[in-house]
C-alpha cells in the first residue's frame, strides 16, 4: 500500500496523506516524477514496462517515473526510482527538475540526465519493467505512433531530446549573438 503527501495548488504540503489508488478531492494534488536519461550519442535510456503492470501494459517508457511517496522530496523520489526500476544509483540530491508539468491531480517533475548507462549492469525490477534499451528521438516517436510506447503529446518528446543538457525556456547562446 503506496501513500502520498497532499499538496496545494501552490504546492506546499498539507500535512495530510492520501493512498495511492483512491482519486484526490479537487484542489489537493501529489507529486510524480520522470527521470530521463540520456547518453553522448543523444539517445535516452527507455524501459519497456512489464505484460502484468496495471495501466500500460507492455508498453514503452521514458527511463523511470513514479509517485513521491510520504516524506519524498521530489529529488530522493526520484533517486529512489531509478534504483527500484532499474538498479541505478546516481545522486540527484542538489538536481532541481528541468521541467514541471501540471495535470489534473498533481505535478510532475522531470528530470533530464547525461550518463552513461551500461545496460548489462542493470537490475530490472521484475514487477515493473521486462526490458530497456538505448533509443533516438525519431524511433521513440514512430514507437508512439505505432502504439508501442507510451502515447506521450507529440511535442513532449522532441521537448525532452531539445532541453538535455540545458536550463530554461531561452537559448542564451541565440540571445548572446543577437546582442552582439
Amino acid at each position: 500500500m503506496e501513500f502520498w503527501d497532499v499538496y496545494t495548488v501552490d504546492r506546499e504540503k498539507t500535512g495530510r496523506t492520501w493512498q495511492r489508488g483512491n482519486r484526490l478531492p479537487e484542489g489537493e494534488y501529489h507529486l510524480v516524477i520522470h527521470v530521463c536519461i540520456f547518453n553522448q550519442k543523444g539517445e535516452m535510456l527507455i524501459q519497456q514496462r512489464q505484460p502484468f503492470k496495471e495501466g500500460w501494459a507492455n508498453m514503452w517508457d521514458i527511463t523511470v517515473g513514479g509517485s513521491a511517496t510520504v516524506g519524498d522530496t521530489s529529488q530522493q523520489a526520484a533517486m529512489r526510482e531509478l534504483e527500484e526500476e532499474i538498479g541505478l544509483k546516481l545522486d540527484l540530491s542538489t538536481t532541481r527538475p528541468h521541467l514541471t508539468v501540471n495535470f489534473d491531480e498533481g505535478f510532475d517533475d522531470i528530470y533530464l540526465v547525461e550518463a552513461e548507462v551500461d545496460l548489462n549492469e542493470l537490475t530490472l525490477q521484475e514487477s515493473e519493467v521486462q526490458a530497456v534499451k538505448w533509443a533516438d528521438e525519431a524511433t521513440i516517436l514512430q514507437m508512439i505512433q505505432q502504439h508501442e510506447f507510451i502515447p506521450y503529446h507529440t511535442p513532449m518528446i522532441p521537448l525532452l531530446f531539445a532541453m538535455r543538457g540545458q536550463w530554461g525556456g531561452i537559448n542564451q547562446h541565440a540571445f548572446i549573438q543577437m546582442d552582439q
